[in-house]
């Protein structure tokens, strides 16, 4: 059966199985920040999986304000011990790691550049999650096939420094 628990929604079966995956918006400069403990540990059981808020690859893959990532060494110290405080409670961390495309803004990428895609078709402005603001989308830059490989590298990286940040 299905429950509603603060913010998160969770499966319980007589104790948590799962935790599904909510952006937050909590970190700051794309590092996960220390109430992120507290946050991911209340919401532990023994055997219980949770799965991360989505997780930037890269400095090209963010696209919304205040999300972590996993591609420095910083962001990967971050995550440790939130992390660490999961296992300390019997508790099973998966990463989830993205990268979010076309849905950006110059304002979230390096040196205010076009968001990459696989295409270059721009996305509507759209009503945020707080039903106010609105969300404006720059227009996209199609992604190269020789920048490919460079992407593929992005993701490789982000899932191993999750398995070296204990997930």
């Amino acid at each position: 059966m299905a429950s509603k628990f603060g913010d998160s929604i969770m499966l319980y079966l007589g104790f948590q199985v799962v935790l599904a995956p909510l952006t937050r918006q909590r970190s700051w400069n794309n590092v996960p920040q220390p109430p992120a403990i507290l946050y991911y540990s209340q919401r532990t059981s023994k055997g219980g999986l949770l799965i991360a808020e989505a997780t930037g690859v890269s400095d090209t893959a963010q696209g919304y304000p205040h999300t972590p990532g996993i591609w420095t060494k910083e962001q990967v110290e971050a995550w440790k011990p939130i992390v660490d405080d999961v296992h300390a409670k019997g508790g099973i961390f998966f990463c989830q790691i993205w990268h979010v495309g076309r849905v950006s803004n110059t304002g979230f990428q390096p040196n205010g550049q076009a968001p990459i895609s696989c295409t270059d078709k721009p996305l509507t402005p759209q009503i945020g999650a707080n039903g106010i603001d609105v969300d404006q989308f720059s227009p996209p830059r199609r992604l190269t096939t020789d920048e490919i490989p460079q992407v593929v590298k992005d993701f490789r990286l982000a899932a191993r420094n999750a398995i070296e940040a204990g997930m």
